[in-house]
Formats: structure tokens, C-alpha cells, sequence
């Protein structure tokens, strides 16, 4: 989308030729947010790429991971093999594929980006906090802020940067990549955002990490010193995962919704569901109150109203035919 608001690119190379941060200015690395909508409010981008940061470097410490460092490059990250959070397949790889993301999106979206924006279900939010990453903050004042990628994030949408604030990296220890890690992931539809997205870890010395994302509206981390039983974990979840964790609307992920999830979702998250199935509305006037399956067609879910007919139906057999029931209740 063209951003005709925009009166000036600027293209900083070091951090002492970034401009004064003022009111209509917005930075610049993927984009590809920034360019899917309208940003009447913006006057002014200040491009990232030309400070040509590395996008991965492998220290001694840690694993650093650059602001601008895309999905691809991460996703393409060869694995060393004492790295026991890579079984097949590797957790980064897992979590850049959690993306409701084209390739072409992978190419050009950065993971400074995934976290700056600060959604319920980014899964670089996942990756990082459940690695114990840390993210360095450009302060506009000149100084640096160290803050974890669990703390970083604060809501929907909200996180620890003020106006003018940039996201340097974030580095992950070492050491967190050789703890065995598992990957778990759960959405309404097969290739849908993720509902609920948790990554365990285990350390040398028996101790266990939960890190909850997608289902709460910030990243929740539960620490055990050893692997607990079901009913501890469940009391542990149910004492840091309040309902004011959750996000405040259904479907998922405090309104970023999809077109066929018509059903509530906290299900998904790790605690019981407890909304209402029923969904009531009004067409053409007339009241109708049903309870929508998980990622039903909308047009399948009318038509058992009986709110549309002729054409509108028989399309819909005719989908329901090509692609076969079960894949389109799915949404496929």
C-alpha cells in the first residue's frame, strides 16, 4: 500500500547519523506491516537496512540476532549439533513456521519487527522469551537498555519502547539452546495464527521452563526445579494465567480475528474454556442463535440457518464437493 503521507526517507548508517526522533516518524526494516494499511499519521521513515547489521553472529555466549535479521535468514541458521534445543525439526524452525506468513513475507519481515509489533501471537516472541533472550534497546537519550524478551513485551500490542526507543538485538545464551526443548502449537484452522503456542525446555540439571504465548496477551514463563506432575502444573497455570491474561475478546488474540473463526477460543488457551458457544445475530432482520464449530466455513454455518439459499448454497455443496467436507469445515 502506498504511504502518501510520507514526505522524507531517511537512510542513517551509524547510530550518530540517526535523526531527532519527532512526532510522525516511524522506523523502517521489513515493513511489512507498515505498508499494509493506511499510517495517515506518519510523515517521516527512517530506513534500518542501510546499517547493514549482521543478521545472525554465533559468539562465544550467545547467539546474537539482529533487529533487521529476516525469517528466512533466522530460518536458514544452520544448527550446530551440540545444540540439543534443534531436534528434528529445530525449534526456530518450528517457530518460523508458526507464522500465518507467504514465503515472500518470510524474505522481507524481520524478527525485531515480530516483536516490536508485540502480538498475542507473534512466535518470535515465543522463540525468544522461551530461550531466554535478551533485547537490547537504543535509547534515545544515547544510552542502552538490556530487558528480556519476557518483560520487553508488556500486552497487546504494548511493550517496554518509548517514542523513539530502537530495538538493536536480541541475544539469546548459549546455553539455552543445549537444554532439550519440545514445541507445541494449536490453531483453528490447519494453517491458521496460532491460538495457543508453548514451548517447554528442560536444563542439564533437571529443570523445567513453560513458556505460554498466542492464548495470553503476553508472554507467561512457569519455572519448575524439576518436572512437575499434572496437578502442579495446572495449579501453577492457573495462578499466573488469570482471566486478565487472556485476551478480552473471542476470537483469539484480542481481536485479531480470522473470517472463519466464528467460534469462542479460549478452549485453546491452557486454561478451561469458559465462554459461551452460542453465537446470536440478525439478518435481513430476523434473529438466529446457532454454536459455530471451530474453524467452520461461514457460508456452511449460515446455511444451516436457512438464512441464505439458491446460489449461495449450491456453491457451497459445490466447494464442499471439490474439496471434500472435512477439509472445507476446516477452512482449507
Amino acid at each position: 500500500m502506498d504511504l502518501n503521507t510520507i514526505a522524507e526517507v531517511s537512510h542513517p548508517q551509524t547510530r550518530a547519523q540517526l535523526p531527532v526522533w519527532a512526532a510522525g516518524d516511524a522506523w523502517l526494516a521489513g515493513g511489512t506491516w507498515l505498508f499494509s494499511e493506511p499510517q495517515v499519521h506518519l510523515t517521516r521513515l527512517i530506513d534500518l537496512t542501510d546499517f547493514r547489521w549482521p543478521a545472525l553472529t554465533i559468539g562465544e555466549t550467545e547467539l546474537t540476532i539482529a533487529a533487521t535479521c529476516t525469517v528466512a535468514q533466522l530460518d536458514a541458521l544452520a544448527w550446530p549439533p551440540e545444540w540439543l534445543a534443534a531436534p528434528p525439526p529445530p525449534l526456530i524452525n518450528q517457530c518460523c513456521r508458526a507464522f500465518l506468513a507467504s514465503f515472500k513475507i518470510w524474505k522481507t519481515a524481520t524478527v525485531g519487527g515480530n516483536l516490536c509489533m508485540s502480538l498475542p501471537a507473534g512466535p518470535m516472541i515465543a522463540l525468544t522469551a522461551a530461550l531466554d533472550g535478551i533485547c537490547t534497546v537504543w535509547k534515545t537519550d544515547g544510552n542502552e537498555q538490556k530487558i528480556g524478551v519476557a518483560e520487553f513485551v508488556t500486552g497487546n500490542q504494548r511493550n517496554a519502547l518509548a517514542p523513539g526507543d530502537l530495538l538493536r538485538q536480541i541475544d539469546i545464551p548459549l546455553e539455552a539452546l543445549k537444554r532439550r526443548a519440545a514445541f507445541r502449537q494449536i490453531s483453528l484452522t490447519p494453517v491458521g495464527r496460532s491460538a495457543a503456542l508453548l514451548i517447554g525446555s528442560i536444563s542439564s540439571a533437571g529443570a523445567m521452563d513453560l513458556t505460554v504465548t498466542a492464548s495470553t496477551t503476553r508472554p507467561v514463563r512457569l519455572s519448575f526445579a524439576e518436572i512437575p506432575p499434572a496437578s502442579a502444573l495446572r495449579e501453577m497455570i492457573l495462578q499466573r494465567i488469570p482471566d486478565a491474561a487472556l485476551p478480552q475478546r473471542c476470537p483469539r488474540q484480542a481481536g485479531v480475528a480470522q473470517a472463519h473463526d466464528a467460534a469462542p477460543c479460549r478452549g485453546n488457551s491452557p486454561r478451561v474454556a469458559r465462554c459461551g458457544a452460542a453465537m446470536s445475530y440478525q439478518i435481513n432482520g430476523k434473529e438466529f442463535s446457532e454454536s459455530p464449530h471451530a474453524g467452520q466455513c461461514l457460508r456452511t454455518f449460515f446455511a444451516r440457518t436457512r438464512a441464505f439459499r439458491g446460489q449461495e448454497r449450491l456453491r457451497c455443496r459445490r466447494l464442499r464437493r471439490l474439496h471434500g467436507a472435512d477439509r472445507w469445515r476446516a477452512g482449507t
